[in-house]
């Protein structure tokens, strides 16, 4: 329930500042044209809403499958859609080599989950299911649309900055231009912040669908393991074409595959027997510990769309009984 109220909370607040700065702005101009930025904003990401997961489909390199293709992968998707009491989504495999999974849909009726060619040769049977899992109560939890609808919120701040900044859209005013400017650089300040609150619903809800992925009857460990597995299945991508290729779209992934390289040596702490998974007692073990992260690990958190991956796991201990 606080992971879902994180959320909500964030969605009150982002719209909260959207709605003071537009009132404000709007009663500076003595018209509601202020409201422009909204319709605008609004529009694009409508949009975007449309054509995305076309977007998604092409950059992913996806190819729907049927239940003869691929009947294990439909058998578990079909079997954690009745748990999740949802329709069974579209099932697609990806001619990526990186080993990860995404789900993207506009509904949750038009729900899809994909893996990656290379996710299939990486994890075993209940790691892959928990990796679905997870994917899952993405679609179930609706964070897709909720982040798009948050992603409204920097965009129309930005513009905003913009157009009083270097626009000269209200430069014209009897106040004369340095309270345009003025204004400007005030909502130049909230777009950095609000697209930070962004990146933090963005991180919210990985740890909300990993919660989701065991209330679907999956062991955290299981998850765990395939989180620590594809960690050193995407490092060894550090610097590939396919890499630079899902650059725009890797939000969508279980993890972010550009960050695997640095996580790796903080990882490797936890698989105590070297075994190249996590176990039910490392997970336990883990979950004894303090982790401790340095400044530079700390700040780069701020600017990603996933969690630190150490601590990520370290949450998952919590949720094994």
């Amino acid at each position: 329930m606080w992971l879902q109220t994180r959320l909500f909370l964030l969605v009150a607040v982002l719209f909260g500042i959207l709605y003071g700065v537009i009132t404000g702005v709007g009663a500076w101009m003595g018209t509601g044209s202020a409201i422009s930025y909204i319709t605008i904003a609004f529009v694009f990401l409508g949009f975007q809403y449309l054509i995305g997961p076309s977007i998604v489909g092409w950059t992913m390199k996806i190819k729907w499958v049927s239940e003869k293709e691929a009947p294990e992968l439909h058998q578990m998707i079909a079997e954690l859609a009745s748990k999740a009491n949802l329709p069974k989504p579209r099932v697609g495999i990806s001619q990526l080599s990186i080993p990860n999974a995404f789900a993207f849909g506009r509904t949750q009726r038009d729900g899809r989950i994909c893996v990656t060619q290379g996710i299939l040769n990486t994890l075993n049977r209940d790691e892959l299911r928990a990796v679905l899992g997870h994917e899952m109560s993405h679609i179930n939890h609706r964070d897709m649309v909720i982040i798009t609808l948050l992603s409204a919120v920097p965009l129309i701040l930005y513009w905003l900055a913009w157009s009083t900044m270097w626009g000269g859209a209200f430069g014209g005013r009897r106040q004369g231009g340095s309270y345009a400017i003025l204004i400007g650089f005030g909502a130049f300040i909230l777009y950095f912040i609000t697209n930070l609150l962004v990146l933090y619903g963005s991180r919210i809800r990985e740890y909300y669908a990993d919660l989701g992925s065991v209330q679907l009857g999956n062991a955290p460990h299981h998850l765990a393991s395939a989180l620590y597995k594809l960690v050193y299945g995407n490092a060894r991508f550090k610097g590939s074409k396919e890499l630079k290729r899902i650059e725009g779209v890797k939000a969508f992934f279980l993890n972010d595959p550009s960050r695997a390289w640095g996580e790796i040596k903080e990882l490797s702490q936890i698989d105590g027997d070297m075994s190249g998974t996590i176990d039910y007692d490392e997970l336990m073990e883990l979950r004894q510990k303090e982790i401790r992260l340095n400044s530079s690990d700390k700040l780069l958190e701020l600017f990603t769309t996933h969690p630190n991956m150490l601590k990520r796991i370290k949450h998952l201990s919590t949720l094994t009984v």
